[in-house]
């Protein structure tokens, strides 16, 4: 069977360049063909730079890398570096990429893609704010029907919010783009809060990554130490939730998820609430289904999947 093409739209973001990593070291199962900055975590030119970093990392450099939007559509930039750092990649020292950067804006990159490839053969993947794909059908609303599918990591429900009490830091970042993408009539699969805070580090887990003994495995190692020191004070955990990379997991094992079909809204209006991924969980409403909303993990099998997959580069 062919592997399955998708675009990566991602802010890096340590937990971003663990799903990055764990894509590329799949080629047999994932056709990168390309992958698309947005601001998020950190500002654009962090974020493409962290993207290009990730790639080398991986020996591939043969995966373009695009910068994509530098600011949300009708908001100001928030971002998130009391979490990831300074650089969206603190812990492990890093050198600057030589990889680079492509001339063509992100946007216009997945718009010619979805263009050029066979309608339904693409699927998204956005790991950060979804500026850039509801920009793209904004500008371009013929490829909507075009794509096979979007999985991506956003929103929350019985976790509620980590960047506010009631919003999951994705969604809230830009929530008209959110809101944009969840109302687009694309098949959407949803890795909220609710299933990537059953997918915490562990001394464990994360000792399986350094006793690879490759420098992949000593950086997703360092990086897994810098990134779970918030999550744990924060929450009080033994670990800190990767949540990236379950989009990626998804794609290569589904049977390790599962979750509801249901009706997710973004709230876009309430300062409030701004943000609020409102999923009728318990079907209350009538308003139609338009996404797999995720809610389990089979965590053990998720950090083997990690560790045996990441090995591989």
């Amino acid at each position: 069977m062919a592997p399955r093409k998708i675009i990566i739209d991602t802010d890096p973001g340590q937990d971003d360049a663990v799903a990055i990593l764990l894509a590329l070291a799949c080629p047999e199962e994932l056709d990168v063909l390309g992958i698309v900055a947005v601001a998020g975590n950190v500002p654009l030119p962090l974020t493409q730079k962290n993207a290009r970093i990730v790639c080398e990392l991986a020996g591939r450099r043969d995966v373009p890398v695009y910068a994509g939007c530098d600011a949300p559509m009708a908001r100001k930039l928030i971002t998130a570096e009391h979490v990831h750092g300074k650089t969206g990649l603190d812990g492990p020292v890093m050198e600057d990429p030589t990889l680079p950067l492509q001339d063509q804006h992100g946007v216009d990159f997945i718009i010619d893609t979805l263009r050029r490839e066979p309608s339904g053969s693409v699927t998204l993947c956005p790991l950060g704010p979804l500026t850039n794909i509801a920009t793209v059908f904004t500008r371009a609303p013929d490829v909507i029907k075009r794509v096979k599918e979007i999985v991506l990591m956003g929103g929350a429900y019985f976790e509620v919010g980590n960047i506010t009490p009631a919003a999951e830091f994705n969604i809230y970042v830009d929530p008209e783009a959110a809101d944009i993408v969840f109302r687009s009539g694309v098949p959407l699969t949803v890795m909220p809060l609710d299933v990537t805070h059953k997918a915490l580090t562990t001394k464990a887990r994360i000792a399986a990554f350094r006793e690879m003994s490759s420098r992949v495995g000593t950086m997703v190692a360092a990086w897994t130490d810098f990134f779970e020191r918030f999550d744990m004070e924060k929450y009080g955990s033994e670990g800190a939730p990767l949540h990236d990379p379950c989009v990626i997991a998804y794609l290569l094992e589904p049977h390790l998820f599962s979750g509801r079909f249901i009706n997710v809204t973004i709230e876009t209006r309430s300062e409030l609430t701004l943000g609020m991924t409102v999923a009728d969980w318990w079907r209350i409403t009538d308003r139609p289904k338009n996404c797999l909303f995720i809610g389990d993990i089979l965590a053990d099998k998720f950090y083997s999947l990690l560790s045996d997959r990441l090995a591989r580069l």
